[in-house]
């Protein structure tokens, strides 16, 4: 038993310090930067709790780049942050090859956050079309011209079933092959039971143990259409 709560002790003390690292880490960047995406923010506070939302927190600055590859994306290629809360991950996306970047959040507050950090950063970036959409994911249409969705564990329950069923609505009005990149993938369930989803990717999560790795990990999965999936669609 000893040993168990030096173990536990011991533990807790390496996730503090890496906390305390990243949390410095983070501050520094973006003190350079000149922008602000830290911090978490209470859905009630900002008015928009429900059932199947989660309170901010952004993605760790190195997420986007430890998944997505360079060489992934093309010039036709528009991106897309579901929960985009301050923008940093748009802000990462927007500095890779992509036509288009957009960023769609639920609350008009950390929207206005995210575009004062874009109007911040614009210069620095290789993307020039960038926008944030306050809208609720829950009955957004995605674009037809998306190629690649990040959700950072924002949603859930039926909100994340929605989110589903509108990229396969998506998928099906513009036959595509779609990559779909969740952070902490706890619904990944919802995903797989539409039978036309395929990991091709994962970056291990961060964390202390095995099993906290893998609930922490980062996966990348490839969406097809109808068409597609069933083999008429090369």
């Amino acid at each position: 038993m000893a040993l168990d709560l030096k173990g536990r002790a011991r533990l807790e003390l390496r996730r503090g310090y890496l906390a305390a690292r990243l949390a410095i880490n983070s501050g520094l960047i973006e003190r350079r930067m000149g922008i602000e995406t830290s911090g978490y923010a209470d859905l009630g506070g900002l008015g928009i709790d429900a059932p199947g939302r989660k309170r901010y927190e952004p993605s760790k600055w190195l997420d986007l780049r430890r998944i997505l590859h360079d060489r992934d994306v093309h010039p036709d290629d528009v991106f897309l942050d579901v929960g985009s809360g301050k923008g940093r991950v748009v802000l990462q996306a927007a500095r890779y090859g992509f036509r288009r970047v957009v960023g769609v959040e639920l609350s008009p507050e950390l929207n206005a956050i995210a575009t004062t950090n874009l109007q911040a950063r614009r210069d620095s970036l290789r993307c020039r079309d960038v926008e944030f959409v306050t809208a609720d994911v829950a009955e957004y249409a995605i674009p037809d011209d998306v190629t690649v969705i990040y959700v950072y564990n924002a949603i859930g329950g039926a909100v994340f079933e929605a989110l589903v069923e509108h990229l396969l609505e998506s998928l099906d009005r513009r036959p595509r092959t779609l990559r779909f990149i969740y952070n902490t993938a706890l619904e990944e369930a919802t995903l797989l039971r539409t039978g036309r989803v395929r990991l091709v990717r994962t970056a291990p999560g961060l964390r202390p143990g095995r099993g906290w790795s893998r609930k922490m990990s980062i996966r990348m999965y490839s969406v097809e259409s109808r068409m597609t999936s069933q083999g008429t669609l090369h």
